[in-house]
């Protein structure tokens, strides 16, 4: 059969990979064209569009970048077309794959929607849409079943594709003492920085991150390098007293090794959880008080921002948010997390409530055969 794949991000660009490579098992003649990253590419197939060429984060950068945005959508219409598919599977990225999935609808294309927008939190009248454009949802989270089933949406749930990534992750035995060694650390307490896969994210987060540095002098910064971005890229924002090292591909063995991060809110707040690392979750959107307003009283229709939280239905990990995101909450969250005993404790335990809620790895297989069972209907 013919895939026709689109992931806008990094997160998208591995749980994609792991799908194709679990189609691959089910179909041998399997042909995939996408658009997604570098996990993806090693997958086999043709890449048209890197995500790192076509991700914009809030109001103000789609703004700007609309006629982008246009011409990749006319880009994708007009390749899905040529391709003429068997299906085409969205991975998450709804202001872009929602388009495109009324396009395939209209069109008479099959189409999946794997990794659920998160309608559930904002704007949940785009549920209308998925029951025009979508044959079935194929969902990561566990309160997103009931939430379509509600709707009449045909769904299905089995499991997070994270746990799969994780169960198999390289360096998964490895011991402190060699990780260190191994990139040349000084044997000090490690704080994971991972500041997101966008540029907009890491211009607005990284700063105060790296202000932690002075506040924290006996303990090492690693940054968590985005797969879309370069060591240089990361040059302008990294202070001068030699405690921060950027590390590209290892985001799992940092965690695993850290003694707590700072993390932007996303798909990390719950790897972070699952390698069972203490954290403190930061989101800054463009814009002063009226944005934080509009994002927190108006836009958001969930009471957390992360992922862990929303699970869990309580607060597990502190949330800074907006104007709660600065350099004196995050030193406050951050001393918490590293040096009180009990905090990190009841985290730990929080935690491995978490792993019982979303079961055991497997996912990206239970999926795959979800897929293929639905295509052969």
């Amino acid at each position: 059969m013919k895939y026709y794949i689109i992931a806008g991000e990094a997160s998208g660009d591995l749980h994609a990979s792991n799908l194709m490579r679990e189609l691959k098992k089910l179909d041998s003649e399997a042909e995939f064209r996408y658009w997604g990253g570098d996990l993806m590419a090693e997958q086999g197939g043709t890449l048209v569009r890197h995500y790192r060429d076509t991700a914009y984060m809030g109001l103000w950068e789609v703004l700007i970048n609309l006629k982008s945005i246009f011409k990749n959508l006319d880009e994708c219409r007009e390749d899905i077309l040529r391709y003429l598919p068997d299906v085409v599977i969205l991975v998450d990225y709804p202001g872009f794959n929602l388009r495109i999935a009324r396009f395939a609808h209209n069109h008479g294309f099959r189409v999946f929607y794997y990794i659920s927008p998160k309608i559930w939190a904002w704007n949940q009248g785009r549920v209308k849409r998925i029951q025009k454009w979508v044959d079935k949802m194929f969902t990561i989270l566990p309160f997103e079943t009931e939430f379509f089933a509600k709707y009449n949406v045909p769904v299905a749930y089995s499991g997070n594709p994270l746990l799969d990534a994780i169960d198999t992750r390289k360096y998964k035995d490895e011991l402190r003492q060699t990780f260190l060694e191994r990139h040349r650390l000084p044997d000090r307490p490690i704080i994971a920085v991972l500041a997101g896969s966008r540029s907009q994210e890491i211009d607005r987060l990284l700063p105060e991150m790296m202000a932690m540095t002075v506040s924290f002098p006996d303990h090492q910064f690693l940054i968590a390098g985005a797969p879309s971005f370069s060591a240089e890229d990361y040059e302008s924002y990294l202070p001068e007293n030699g405690n921060v090292k950027v590390i590209f591909e290892e985001t799992y063995a940092i965690l695993q090794q850290a003694r707590a991060a700072m993390v932007t809110s996303g798909t990390a707040t719950l790897e972070a959880a699952l390698l069972n690392c203490p954290q403190v979750v930061c989101y800054k959107m463009w814009g002063g008080g009226f944005t934080h307003f509009m994002a927190k009283e108006v836009i958001i229709q969930v009471p957390f921002i992360s992922l862990v939280n929303l699970i869990m239905n309580r607060e597990v990990v502190t949330e800074l948010f907006q104007k709660e995101m600065n350099t004196e909450n995050l030193k406050s969250e951050l001393q918490k997390i590293l040096f009180d005993g009990s905090v990190r404790q009841h985290m730990f335990a929080d935690y491995e409530e978490l792993r019982e809620i979303m079961g055991g790895p497997g996912s990206s297989r239970k999926t795959a055969n979800l897929m293929w069972e639905s295509l052969h209907e």
